[in-house]
């Protein structure tokens, strides 16, 4: 994937900022949509690891993965005073994987070792200040070489009468396709018989839709303690596992993860962010997962914002992470043809995991090297590792104009 330059970035975003218009000294708020913000943010991502799911819960997670996501923000006043503010993004993954590279062991390099993610999206807010309400739309799409997926959402949000607290509620759909792409040794002849390369078009595509609501109440406790508490309801029906991670059964022989054709999920989850004084901010936060294919999660984590100067502050942070395996997981050699359902992808397995790191942002009055409109930069990097021997890192760009 060709990376997106800072300098092309740099002349965009200078092109909607001559053409946005900005509030006179009189108070008049303009009704032509006008910048209000442009952030750019870039990864790096590298994992490896010993229990590929393409490979029967064997063999080698290697992956690197390179993002890049651009977001403009707009935003514009009705002539009933009315706020609208328009988000529009793009974003770019491109990754490399030595475990997917297995699904056709036998080539020199399969097109799935490699893939391009694309996912534009565009979310509307009306908001009305003047009775603290807001609601807003959004749609988004997402496609690479086996997987496309279509969201659409809506949304609303209230706040009470002394804006200390604030009620939202979020509504998402999602219709995903994806390519039911065999394991080499399973393909017929008519996808390119066992050694031979196969024809992409030949696949079936089957359907994975997924259904959420959102619901959180936020509430200001006094000028120190923020309080957040989130509760989520997700259903997801049709193709839930992936048609290439290989199950080897207890006889020795070869099939594919076969899961439920429906998931149904409740995450719960409360936020604390606690301010002392100027300088020191606390992060804090519990969540509690629980499905209907017997997973249930544990996470906390925590993170402390430093500011060592006005403009400039350092944010370690902790994650600790606990699941429970599925009903249905079987390591390599586990698992009978006559279960019902099986995986051995360790994804799904019970393992427990720790993310922590660091990040640097600074926001200098005068903006990045005197440019007044790149008011921010923020670096962070994170170290991910797992109880059944997986680990990654992580290494991410923040910049902001405005």
């Amino acid at each position: 994937m060709k990376r997106i330059s800072l300098v092309v970035v740099g002349l965009y975003i200078n092109l909607f900022h001559g053409f946005s218009q900005e509030k006179d000294s009189s108070g008049y708020r303009q009704r032509k949509l006008r910048l209000e913000e442009v952030n750019f943010v870039s990864s790096y991502y590298k994992q490896d690891g010993n229990n590929s799911a393409v490979t029967g819960g064997i063999g080698t997670e290697k992956l690197a993965d390179v993002s890049n996501y651009f977001e403009v923000k707009l935003i514009r006043y009705k002539k009933n005073k009315k706020k609208v503010d328009l988000e529009l993004g793009v974003g770019i993954d491109y990754y490399t994987s030595a475990s997917s590279d297995n699904i056709n062991p036998y080539s020199l390099s399969s097109a799935s070792s490699r893939d391009l993610r694309l996912y534009p999206s565009l979310t509307r807010t009306v908001t009305n200040e003047s009775k603290g309400s807001a609601l807003f739309t959004n749609i988004s799409y997402s496609v690479e070489s086996d997987y496309q997926s279509y969201g659409l959402g809506a949304g609303l949000s209230r706040k009470s009468k002394d804006k200390n607290s604030e009620f939202t509620a979020k509504m998402q759909l999602y219709l995903d396709q994806l390519a039911i792409i065999l394991p080499v040794e399973l393909r017929t002849e008519s996808t390119g018989g066992l050694y031979g390369a196969y024809n992409q078009h030949d696949y079936p595509w089957k359907h994975r839709n997924t259904i959420s609501t959102a619901f959180t109440l936020s509430k200001i406790v006094n000028t120190r303690l923020h309080l957040e508490v989130l509760a989520d309801l997700i259903y997801q029906e049709g193709f839930l596992g992936m048609p290439f991670h290989r199950i080897y059964f207890k006889d020795n022989s070869l099939g594919t993860e076969k899961l439920p054709s429906s998931r149904f999920k409740v995450p719960l989850a409360i936020k604390a962010n606690y301010f002392f004084g100027d300088k020191i901010v606390i992060r804090s936060g519990y969540r509690f997962y629980k499905d209907d294919w017997g997973l249930n999660a544990h996470t906390a984590d925590l993170e402390t914002a430093y500011k060592i100067t006005s403009f400039f502050s350092f944010t370690p942070f902790y994650r600790f992470y606990h699941q429970s395996a599925i009903d249905f997981f079987g390591e390599t050699g586990q698992h009978g043809q006559t279960e019902q359902y099986y995986s051995s992808n360790y994804n799904l397995a019970k393992f427990s995991s720790h993310f922590f790191g660091a990040g640097m942002r600074l926001a200098p009055p005068s903006g990045l090297f005197g440019k007044t409109h790149w008011n921010m930069i923020e670096v962070k990097y994170g170290h991910y590792i797992r109880t059944n021997g997986l680990y990654a890192n992580i290494i991410s760009l923040h910049l902001k104009y405005k």
